[in-house]
């Protein structure tokens, strides 16, 4: 029995080494490749085939929607089609990211997902655009979103997230309970609403002091008009030198807590003296507001934006692959909690690691996912599939396309994208000339979310659906034009030849010959007014699901 003992003890110190080894390569192996690992492995366990790779037109227009906000023309479908080289998806997300656009497109999904529709403001958007072209780090942006200094030019535009949910609108109150709940939702995926008065009655780890202590920074706050040094709508904090009180309605249990990070730690409010507790202290007779020199707004900002806070590193993850893979790893994304684990917790875990090591580089993140064979994965089902689970993955999810994209890919589509957007080849037009603001403001009351409305999903409207039958910039851009396309396909005699352009132009990708007879029937019927037929048909693509969605 002896001599069996040191065979074991080596057994077992081989098989740690072995797995030590195993988990050493697999940290070595790049984000993208331990994504699609574990998205593998999962699906593996639950029998469910993962479908094949998309083709390189779904492929090309998902990149194009995702990181430039539009479609590619014609010519560019049908030279990345024909190119032969192994690695040219992977050229397309670098060109695409590299270019001017990205940084632009990004800001304008951070603005749909950070304001859910309530309100624009340039400033606003310039802060966003900038804070991207540069790549700042995601954290250092949430501390200047939540802690605004509305004194300096280049971050005052980031006080809009704060700002335009305290205004008053009509009779109501400060909605202070809405900018706390919101502040929660979007930077900790931790939906506190239910807090306000009583524990929550259905989430055991959300807690009427996790509420209370986010609560109280905001009300600490009084919304100001532009005046002075500040040239936004800004906020006056106010001096904190006690607890904030609440009480139970459900219970009559009593509390107090200074400001707190939700499901963390409460911060300790400095005992000042009268003359400590002023950075610039107020001036009475010119009515100039002080600067109290404990700022609970600031203070909750740093440690909800930092690394030491687990659920801003998830949070921003799982929106992240939210974001390009049209489902969250936790569902619904401001529902993170115990009862409702991810979906699959190593690689939430995982990406939330690597991201806060990276320094909450976003683009780095974007662009490994974007790397992955999950999110180059075809949005057609495998072969044997029957309604596989959305949240495995095996599948590419069609996502909904924002209503700004779908303005530039209508423009690029009906070949009036330079024209309307750049202003050029207006020579001989008559009526107005439309530019690429009219179009998104049409575009954006038909298809746009309402305010205070998260946009993550499509909610049909018959507003949405009367849309391209009856509003005029969507007419005007299907009627023949130089240049555009129905002048175009009306020069071609060759019905293969037209499905090739409209196919290629609208849907990003070559017609399949079913359409293609499609199309020369239709032709053939209608050919006494072909005109007018091809002007239908390209509205019957512009008005299909295809269209309207990201593969």
């Amino acid at each position: 029995m002896q001599s069996s003992r040191p065979t074991a003890l080596l057994t077992r110190c081989l098989l740690l080494a072995a797995a030590v080894a195993g988990a050493t390569a697999m940290a070595a192996e790049p984000l993208h490749r331990r994504v699609d690992q574990l998205i593998a492995g999962k699906a593996s366990v639950a029998k469910q085939p993962l479908a094949p790779p998309a083709d390189d037109a779904e492929f090309l227009r998902r990149a194009w929607l995702d990181f430039s906000g539009g479609i590619p023309d014609a010519g560019e479908t049908r030279k990345f089609i024909a190119d032969q080289s192994p690695d040219k998806r992977a050229k397309v997300i670098e060109q695409r990211m590299a270019a001017p656009r990205f940084a632009e497109q990004i800001a304008e999904a951070f603005h749909i997902q950070l304001m859910e529709r309530n309100g624009d403001n340039d400033e606003w958007r310039r802060y966003l655009t900038e804070s991207f072209r540069a790549n700042k780090p995601w954290d250092q942006m949430a501390r200047e979103i939540l802690g605004p200094d509305f004194k300096d030019e280049k971050l005052r535009g980031a006080g809009f997230f704060i700002t335009r949910r305290l205004e008053k609108v009509g009779q109501q109150d400060t909605d202070y309970p809405g900018a706390t709940r919101d502040a929660g939702r979007l930077f900790m995926g931790v939906d506190l609403q239910c807090c306000q008065c009583h524990k929550h009655l259905t989430v055991k780890d959300y807690k009427q002091v996790d509420f209370n202590g986010l609560f109280v920074a905001f009300q600490n706050t009084k919304l100001q008009e532009p005046a002075g040094d500040y040239r936004t709508k800004w906020l006056q904090e106010g001096l904190m030198t006690n607890k904030y009180e609440f009480v139970s309605v459900l219970s009559s249990v009593k509390g107090a807590t200074g400001p707190r990070v939700p499901l963390g730690t409460e911060v300790e409010i400095p005992a000042y003296s009268k003359e400590e507790m002023w950075t610039v202290p107020p001036e009475p007779k010119t009515r100039k507001a002080g600067v109290p020199k404990f700022s609970p707004l600031r203070e909750l900002a740093a440690r909800v934006a930092s690394p030491e806070n687990p659920l801003f590193a998830r949070n921003i993850a799982n929106r992240i692959w939210w974001q390009l893979m049209g489902r969250g790893l936790v569902e619904p994304l401001d529902l993170n909690h115990s009862d409702n684990p991810p979906s699959h917790p190593e690689l939430l875990d995982l990406l939330a690691k690597e991201l806060t090591e990276h320094k909450f580089d976003l683009q780095w993140l974007i662009r490994e996912l974007a790397l992955t064979q999950t999110y180059q994965r075809s949005s057609l089902l495998p072969a044997g599939a029957k309604n596989p689970p959305e949240e495995l993955f095996t599948v590419a999810k069609e996502r909904p396309v924002a209503a700004e994209q779908l303005a530039r890919a209508f423009l690029a589509a009906t070949g009036e994208q330079e024209r309307v957007a750049g202003g050029k080849g207006w020579e001989g037009i008559e009526g107005k000339k439309h530019t690429q603001k009219d179009f998104e403001k049409a575009f954006l009351t038909a298809f746009a979310n309402a305010a205070k409305e998260p946009e993550l999903s499509v909610n049909p409207t018959l507003r949405a659906a009367l849309f391209l039958r009856n509003n005029d910039l969507a007419l005007w851009s299907l009627q023949k034009r130089k240049g555009n396309l129905m002048d175009r396909v009306a020069a071609l005699t060759d019905a293969a030849q037209i499905a090739d352009e409209l196919y290629h132009a609208i849907l990003s990708r070559p017609p399949v010959a079913e359409e293609k007879t499609e199309l020369a029937k239709y032709l053939t019927k209608h050919s006494a007014n072909r005109e007018k037929a091809l002007g239908h048909y390209a509205w019957a693509m512009l008005s299909s699901m295809e269209f309207f969605t990201n593969h």
